[in-house]
């Protein structure tokens, strides 16, 4: 084995959790930067049973990872349930969220109180990058089902798969 548990260190482990119905360029930055600064990035994707999303959990998975892979240290897995549990599972330490705008802040700032009080694991905000501050995946597909060009927003193949997705309907 090599890198940093040969070495007797402990590896720096991360989560960017999410639906990413579909994931997006904003979703890709974030996991990207993440990926500079951890050993070990994983992927959550949400299981929501009371949601039914454009793309099932599995199609979701296997996009991510498509698109993911030239980081080299992404690992794309689904959950449900507390992501805490998620967390202590993987003995994952900290989980990295994307801000877009104050009321994003609003929001996870009590997700990340509630997570730290139940299981310690500590939430770092990272601002989204200003050319994504807008984007919402809910949003992506609003556009794009209504006919707009949403490919600038979008990997490549993940546009592929939701125009695709779309003409299905």
């Amino acid at each position: 084995m090599t890198g940093p548990e040969s070495e007797g260190t402990t590896v720096r482990r991360a989560v960017c959790p999410g639906s990413f119905d579909p994931i997006t360029n904003g979703h890709l930055d974030i996991i990207g930067r993440a990926s500079k600064l951890y050993d070990v990035v994983h992927v959550a994707v949400m299981i929501n049973q009371s949601k039914k999303g454009l793309f099932t959990v599995d199609e979701r998975i296997g996009l991510i990872r498509e698109v993911t892979a030239d980081f080299g240290n992404v690992e794309v897995e689904s959950f449900h349930g507390l992501l805490v549990d998620f967390c202590k599972q993987r003995e994952i330490p900290a989980i990295v969220k994307g801000l877009r705008a104050v009321s994003d802040f609003d929001y996870e700032l009590q997700m990340a109180q509630m997570n730290n009080g139940l299981s310690g694991v500590e939430t770092l905000f990272v601002p989204t990058n200003p050319t994504y501050s807008f984007l919402s995946s809910s949003l992506v597909k609003e556009v794009a089902a209504w006919g707009g060009d949403v490919s600038h927003l979008l990997p490549p193949t993940v546009h592929a798969a939701l125009v695709e997705r779309l003409g299905e309907r």
